[in-house]
């Protein structure tokens, strides 16, 4: 599977979910079980290096914004939810995080920016097709800290600062 089979499957299946992250990820396991497992786990390669390349502190502070805070675990949720969004919206973010406040029509807290159970579709489906739990992917795993410099998420002119079209449209809520 190459990149652009990737986006492609990511992308219909989040048309087809109309925004909902948990409808998302069951249509993506819909998806993925039509794939032989080798394919799944080509998929499961494209969604962790993504995934991985994503741990960056301003993403973590671009979370923060939109999430009104972002403790570890909402963080992982959130880059799976970043991923969900398509190649567009996730390579914008990943080199410029403030360009989420332009990329993003509306964001709903309580549905976007959790997107736990995509980060599980293709070991779900890899296992439903083969009744065992996927092999290791045999991709370096995510970096012990973020890239990048980091800051205090809980400081709103340090976030105000870095992401002043997220703070302005999002911020302070």
């Amino acid at each position: 599977m190459d990149e652009t089979e990737f986006w492609e499957i990511v992308d219909s299946t989040r048309e087809r979910a109309e925004g909902d992250p948990e409808d998302h990820a069951d249509l993506l396991v819909e998806r993925l079980l039509q794939l032989d497992p080798d394919s799944v786990l080509d998929f499961a390669r494209h969604f962790e290096a993504r995934y991985n390349r994503a741990y960056t502190w301003d993403l973590w502070g671009a979370a923060a914004v939109l999430l009104g805070g972002a403790s570890d675990d909402a963080f992982d949720y959130f880059r799976c939810w970043l991923i969900g969004q398509g190649r567009e919206v996730f390579e914008a973010a990943v080199h410029d995080p403030d360009s989420l406040a332009e990329l993003l029509e509306e964001f709903d807290e309580d549905i976007d920016g959790d997107g736990e159970e995509l980060g599980y579709a293709a070991d779900e489906a890899y296992e439903q097709l083969t009744g065992v739990v996927a092999p290791d992917l045999g991709i370096a795993p995510q970096t012990a800290e973020p890239a990048g410099t980091p800051f205090d998420f809980d400081d709103d002119s340090a976030l105000a600062g870095r992401f002043p079209k997220l703070w302005d449209r999002f911020g302070g809520l």
